[in-house]
């Protein structure tokens, strides 16, 4: 072999074991139709866990669901279907309504891959009739503990109905966010999932989301802006109605509006961390065929030869919700922890968060004996280190550390970082 073609092939070598690895994250959004209580169609669970089995979402964000029961029943839906890793947000109730109509049986909430991601924090955004949950979301890097990747998640169900007052009411709650956004840095990262509920781009709500004025700026990552209600030239956007036959609870129109969105802040489509990978925004079980338009989702004319949804998976849509998923996927360069590095670092726990003098650590793995711990201040400097054993229940004082919040993390790669709070 020749010098140059050696030289060639040395480059391609180096080249390949030099690309970041990106890892890449799916998403998906979905009205689940007054889970449990709507029980018309029966053995709904069946119909939802084929539809997760198929598309194997990272993060799962829902609205419409009734109670913790169903929380629940949906948790271990996404255990058997995509992983056991899967975990959900903390439970809550509506929290809005008390003077409209106290109802309060429409909640949203987040279920995600434990491997992939933690939940730092979970914000409540009150309006007059529904919450909006706020997750803040953090990636299970290699490197959290000093340089965190943080994104916040918003699960929404806007005002229903046409008319200029239930559209009043939608702008309404948008108003309420964007109070709380005005409270984030400018270039934080937010994804928002919701059933919107709007029939046209030019209405106030979907304006203001979008509005540049605003310090957090929202995208519509499927650049689809217009006015779709009733409009084939928007089919492929169409999440609602996935039916036409009645007695099988939600709306019964056929296939005729964009009422489901995945939005994400500008910076999410260029320089951020954790980024929209472009033209990946989906109706799941949308074959964007214009002779869909009101029919039902499991209608032969919403398949054609080459379509990519097949009939199996448009009647588990059709029976499950009136609702069509909203997909995006998300990249990152940053490294995961590997599974089982997730694992091993989910042994180690503190017997308590807020410390006088000393800090008591459990630890369960023995694959963590000897392994060396650093303590961080809020800037993310190291300030000491501690020194593991073989022990079960390990004591240190940090009496000379000063008050205030501290992060705990491994000196190796896959100790999941642990804050507490000195306080003397």
């Amino acid at each position: 072999m020749n010098k140059r073609l050696f030289s060639f092939y040395m480059l391609c070598i180096w080249s390949l074991l030099n690309v970041s690895a990106q890892e890449t994250f799916k998403v998906m959004f979905y009205n689940l139709l007054n889970y449990p209580l709507e029980t018309a169609v029966p053995n709904r669970e069946q119909d939802l866990e084929y539809i997760l089995w198929d598309y194997q979402p990272d993060l799962f964000l829902v609205c419409e669901l009734n109670n913790i029961a169903g929380a629940i029943d949906v948790l271990n839906i996404t255990k058997t279907a995509i992983n056991t890793d899967f975990e959900m947000a903390t439970y809550a109730s509506n929290t809005s309504d008390d003077n409209y109509g106290d109802q309060n049986d429409l909640q949203n909430l987040l279920y995600y891959d434990s491997t992939k991601f933690s939940i730092e924090e979970q914000i409540i955004v009150p309006t007059y009739l529904r919450d909006f949950n706020v997750y803040k979301v953090r990636l299970n890097t290699v490197d959290q503990a000093t340089n965190p990747i943080d994104v916040y998640i918003i699960v929404c169900h806007l005002k229903a109905s046409s008319g200029t007052t239930n559209a009043q009411g939608r702008f309404e709650m948008v108003e309420d966010l964007e109070d709380y956004l005005d409270t984030l840095p400018t270039d934080a990262m937010v994804l928002l999932g919701g059933d919107l509920n709007v029939y046209t781009a030019s209405e106030a709500a979907f304006q203001n989301l979008l509005s540049d004025s605003n310090a957090i700026t929202f995208m519509d990552l499927a650049n689809r802006i217009g006015s779709w209600h009733n409009n084939t030239n928007y089919v492929e956007v169409f999440t609602q109605s996935t039916r036409t036959q009645n007695g099988m609870g939600g709306s019964t129109g056929g296939f005729d509006d964009r009422f489901d969105f995945i939005l994400a802040t500008e910076n999410m489509t260029s320089t951020a961390d954790l980024t929209y990978i472009p033209n990946s925004y989906q109706v799941y079980g949308n074959n964007g065929l214009v002779s869909c338009y009101n029919k039902s989702i499991n209608s032969a004319d919403c398949e054609t030869t080459g379509s990519q949804f097949n009939f199996a998976i448009r009647d588990a849509l059709h029976n499950f919700s009136d609702h069509l998923p909203v997909t995006v996927s998300l990249e990152t360069d940053a490294t995961l922890l590997h599974i089982d590095e997730a694992e091993i670092a989910s042994h180690l726990t503190l017997k308590q968060n807020v410390i006088n003098t000393t800090i008591t650590i459990y630890n369960t793995s023995s694959q963590l004996y000897n392994e060396s711990l650093i303590i961080y201040n809020n800037l993310g400097q190291p300030i000491e280190t501690l020194q593991l054993n073989a022990n079960y229940k390990q004591q240190f004082d940090v009496s000379k550390l000063q008050n205030g919040l501290y992060i705990l993390a491994g000196a190796s790669s896959y100790i999941k970082p642990l804050k507490f709070i000195i306080s003397h």
